[in-house]
């Protein structure tokens, strides 16, 4: 059986990996979830898989399961995830959702064969910290972002040298084909991604697009490319995750369905022979594929791809904590949509925050202060009143 740990197991990404597992329960054995407060599914999840070892943050929930569960390990402390299982995970599948992903997921990497990777932080920040561990530990590493793992399944054995572009498409969200500019853009409107099921955060930043901005970001380091072979295109049916042209004149185009289980089970399986249960392929969708430029008047996050630096450093930090404070003063009412674009732009641009561009990360605890600074200062300098 294949020992399994799923970090964040209540969040999107963790339930579908647990969909997957539970098709086929005799080929699995998890040792190990993760959560922050969810305790009523935890405890579903516990009692179904027969799980022994349980980390869950939120100190309420963790009273809670210690006292419903008296014959597991049940902690408190993620940081402790390394020390929980004396023997490796054949497969661990990091979906912590948010900055506070990074930590675990490269404490994870010594205890794990291979490790799939949905924290976009985690890459964008401490890309490096993670490259350093998987070569250390020789751990196989998948990245789960459909995007990324559309570019990975195309190029894994490929020598990068022969790549001459490669293409990521955006839906556009919610807000694409919006004509009245008189309807506001609350926090109800902009979750509502048109093709996918997502959480809150990861939504708005597809409405902004700085989910496009980071993934760019996160490709550029997981395939050690230069920054100006990537390009972004608005592909509203999401249905192509990934064009890919070479050298040689051929162009390899991914598409699947705008199902996240499709990269997860086969990050899963991995080149076994299990088969996945898909849609037929949709000729409607290949026939109107409406590719097109970015609008960089609707979505000025984009620029923000000319500042990001050639070598590993701490301004992606920078980035990424802005942006977080930004969206969830936005999804709190206190500054409108428009206005995370804005300040985001205003305060990545500022003398303080340019200077980071040459500052190289070199440990975790780096990233941990500046983070905590950045975010403080965020909440200061952007809570605006709303027109």
């Amino acid at each position: 059986m294949k020992k399994v740990a799923i970090l964040g197991s209540t969040g999107s990404i963790g339930k579908q990996t647990i969909d997957i597992i539970r098709k086929n329960k005799k080929k699995f054995k998890i040792l190990l979830i993760t959560a922050d407060k969810n305790h009523n599914l935890l405890s579903k999840q516990i009692k179904e898989f027969n799980v022994k070892n349980v980390i869950v943050s939120d100190q309420k929930s963790y009273l809670i399961l210690k006292k419903k569960f008296k014959n597991i390990r049940i902690y408190n402390d993620l940081n402790k995830i390394d020390k929980i299982i004396p023997s490796k995970f054949d497969y661990t599948m990091s979906a912590i959702s948010g900055f506070y992903g990074l930590k675990p997921t490269i404490k994870i990497i010594k205890k794990t064969k291979t490790i799939a990777i949905a924290n976009k932080e985690s890459i964008i920040c401490g890309w490096n910290l993670i490259k350093r561990e998987l070569k250390k530990y020789n751990t196989k590493f998948i990245p789960v972002d459909s995007e990324h793992f559309s570019i990975w399944s195309v190029i894994k054995n490929i020598n990068s040298n022969l790549i001459e572009q490669i293409i990521i498409t955006a839906s556009g969200g919610p807000f694409l084909s919006l004509k009245n500019k008189t309807i506001k853009k609350t926090p109800k409107l902009a979750i509502k991604h048109p093709n996918w099921k997502m959480g809150k955060k990861i939504s708005i930043d597809s409405a902004t697009l700085m989910n496009k901005v980071f993934e760019v970001i996160e490709a550029k380091k997981i395939f050690n490319l230069d920054m100006n072979k990537f390009k972004i295109l608005i592909h509203p049916k999401s249905y192509i995750h990934a064009i890919v042209k070479f050298k040689n004149g051929l162009i390899k185009l991914v598409a699947h369905d705008t199902n996240m289980k499709i990269p997860i089970f086969n990050s899963i399986y991995n080149n076994s022979k299990n088969q996945f249960s898909s849609k037929k392929i949709n000729i409607d969708l290949l026939n109107n594929l409406n590719l097109r430029k970015v609008d960089i008047k609707k979505y000025p996050l984009i620029n923000i791809l000319k500042l990001i630096p050639k070598k590993e450093s701490l301004f992606e930090t920078l980035l990424v904590s802005i942006n977080d404070e930004l969206v969830d003063l936005f999804l709190k009412n206190k500054i409108n949509f428009d206005d995370i674009s804005i300040k985001l732009n205003q305060l990545i641009n500022n003398k303080s925050s340019l200077k980071y561009r040459q500052k190289k990360v070199n440990n975790l605890t780096q990233i941990e202060k500046l983070n905590e600074f950045v975010r403080l200062k965020t909440k200061t300098l952007s809570v605006i009143s709303k027109n």
